[in-house]
């Protein structure tokens, strides 16, 4: 049996070769593959007929909507929506300043929200006194700081992938952002193995390691 010693007297091509090995044990069994594919055809599948649907739906959206319309609550709508992006600057910020994984949801939402603020900004203001004032704040404010927050998120996958890539014992360059799988499911396991609690799949004895 290793002990600390042992370990820390290998060269670091031995530990490497530790952590791969010892990443093979834990490899998930591959029984079960064939279902597996099967449900990810499934889902692959009805992700395509929602897609049809969806642009069959703006295309007829496109067709019968009128060009003008009067809103029912205008004032609602835009305020609920600015509360809405500053309790996501406030999530944000917090989770920032606290270091919590939830920081990478945090920046792609903000992200959304930023750019459908610019986009709705200018679309309504189009052909009005304020058009000017929403396409620049849409090119000057919203979009550069969305363009931010998506490029931080980018990171901070990136860089947890990379810690992960070193803890299982494998070498070389963080692959391209499309190109990292997704983490805690193999290709003989379903998705829905992402909806179990992350406890299940630690070892006897590991802690999430919460605050």
């Amino acid at each position: 049996m290793f002990d600390y010693e042992d370990v820390r007297r290998m060269t670091p091509q031995e530990r490497l070769r530790l952590r791969q090995v010892l990443a093979e044990f834990d490899a998930p069994d591959p029984a079960g593959r064939r279902a597996s594919q099967r449900r990810r055809t499934i889902l692959l599948t009805l992700v395509i007929v929602c897609c049809v649907v969806l642009a069959a739906w703006i295309g007829l959206l496109a067709a019968t909507l009128p060009r003008y319309y009067r809103a029912g609550d205008w004032r609602g709508a835009w305020v609920g929506f600015d509360i809405a992006l500053l309790l996501t600057f406030a999530a944000t910020g917090w989770a920032a300043w606290r270091r919590r994984q939830i920081l990478i949801i945090c920046l792609v939402v903000l992200a959304t929200l930023l750019c459908c603020d610019a986009w709705f900004d200018v679309v309504l203001d189009a052909r009005t006194r304020g058009f000017e004032v929403s396409l620049l704040s849409a090119i000057l404010i919203e979009l550069p700081l969305a363009a931010v927050a998506i490029q931080g998120a980018r990171r901070l996958v990136r860089v947890t992938n990379a810690v992960m890539q070193r803890n299982r014992g494998e070498a070389g360059p963080v692959p391209r952002l499309r190109d990292i799988p997704l983490a805690g499911v193999s290709p003989e396991h379903p998705l829905s193995d992402l909806l179990t609690e992350p406890e299940h799949h630690l070892p006897a004895g590991a802690s999430t390691g919460s605050s």
